[in-house]
């Protein structure tokens, strides 16, 4: 698998992937209606970096990398993932974050937080876990899943 930055001849084959999650809202605060327009604005907007993972010249995957806050916050930064319905379990999501982790270092950011991530989203908890990333907050029912009601959203966070 090779990582890389997106290109706009990437947005149709990031759309698809980006499109169901966001459609069913399970993981992601977005709008479940949102257009296509504006997610490619959100997931590739100039205040962040957009990555693609390919396989054998298939896009699998996309990451996006940014500073988490503006001032006295930017060494922080925040990334946000999203995998093809057909590569999950097979470890683009770990690979795409080990790149975001070291691009991270490389672009002079000192830790890396994820701001919200669902509780319910067990495999993702337990995947940022396993790679150096603690619960440092935890918001009571932040989250409306569609099937779930209110659930728990975590805060997580890692030095770089």
């Amino acid at each position: 698998m090779q990582i890389r930055p997106a290109t706009p001849k990437d947005h149709p084959a990031i759309w698809r992937i980006i499109e169901p999650v966001i459609r069913a809202g399970e993981t992601y605060t977005l709008p479940r209606d949102m257009s296509e327009a504006d997610a490619m604005a959100y997931w590739t907007g100039p205040d962040r970096e957009t990555f693609v993972a390919e396989e054998n010249g298939q896009i699998i995957g996309t990451h996006y990398l940014r500073a988490n806050q503006q001032g006295g916050g930017r060494h922080v930064c925040n990334c946000g993932y999203m995998t093809a319905a057909g590569s999950t379990g097979k470890g683009v999501a770990r690979q795409m974050c080990e790149h975001s982790l070291d691009h991270a270092r490389g672009r002079g950011f000192k830790a890396m937080q994820f701001n919200f991530v669902v509780s319910t989203n067990e495999r993702a908890v337990r995947l940022w876990e396993s790679l150096g990333f603690d619960i440092v907050g935890r918001l009571p029912r932040a989250f409306e899943h569609p099937r779930l009601g209110l659930v728990d959203a975590l805060v997580m966070f890692r030095a770089l």
